[in-house]
């Protein structure tokens, strides 16, 4: 596991905050390729890929477009509900829609043609998908707009758990997709059902612990970087 010095994982100093930045920035980055991989696996993407995909055929827009407006506009939610925002989250919103959009370009891996290449290419992508989510979570900087919208959902659920919300906002993000033309397979519930375990082996694989980390709100973020002494 990589170890970060008390000002790197506070966000103390301006340098900090501009080295987390660059750290969250490059995670998203290579997290587009993870997710370029789940969608060439031509298996059925995931959730939330399944509505960018949507959207972009039926908008005739580029997916990173598409997942912008997407992000952007569930983080408008999040403001709304007051849930806690950071500088990590609108990088989030551009950065990985974006990256997609450049691997696309590249055309570097061709679609698979088979359930036999499909989902080996499905599960790399999930786990590049994991080890980038824990550069970009080790920032400090807030979490993706999609986790705050689910947590600010499951606040306000009652007793509903969390998990129940979870498959409730899933299962509506792709339905609006599917209606919309992304594409819905057995790749949808690979990722689905898949990607939690995933996330977990590889997060103890770097003994990293998600719910140790105290994400740094905006405006402290900016207050910090407009002190005298930066």
């Amino acid at each position: 596991m990589v170890r970060f010095s008390k000002e790197l994982r506070e966000n103390r100093s301006p340098r900090a905050i501009l080295l987390n930045m660059l750290l969250a920035a490059v995670s998203l980055f290579v997290n587009g390729f993870g997710i370029y991989l789940t969608i060439q696996a031509n298996i059925g993407a995931a959730p939330w890929d399944v509505l960018n995909l949507g959207l972009s055929k039926s908008l005739g827009v580029l997916y990173g477009t598409a997942s912008i407006a997407v992000s952007c506009t569930i983080l408008l939610i999040d403001i709304l509900l007051k849930e806690p925002i950071g500088i990590a989250m609108f990088i989030d919103a551009i950065v990985v829609g974006k990256s997609v959009d450049f691997f696309n370009w590249l055309d570097l891996v061709p679609p698979a043609s088979s359930l036999l290449t499909g989902i080996p290419m499905m599960l790399a992508g999930l786990v590049i998908l994991a080890y980038t989510q824990y550069g970009y979570m080790a920032a400090s900087l807030g979490c993706g707009p999609r986790d705050t919208l689910l947590v600010g959902l499951a606040k306000r659920a009652g007793r509903l758990p969390i998990g129940a919300v979870s498959i409730a906002l899933l299962s509506t993000a792709t339905l609006i997709g599917w209606l919309l033309g992304g594409q819905v397979g057995i790749g949808t519930l690979i990722c689905a059902f898949g990607a939690g375990p995933i996330m977990q082996f590889a997060f103890q694989s770097v003994h990293f612990e998600a719910t140790h980390i105290r994400h740094q709100r905006l405006k402290d973020s900016c207050r910090v970087l407009c002190a005298r002494n930066m």
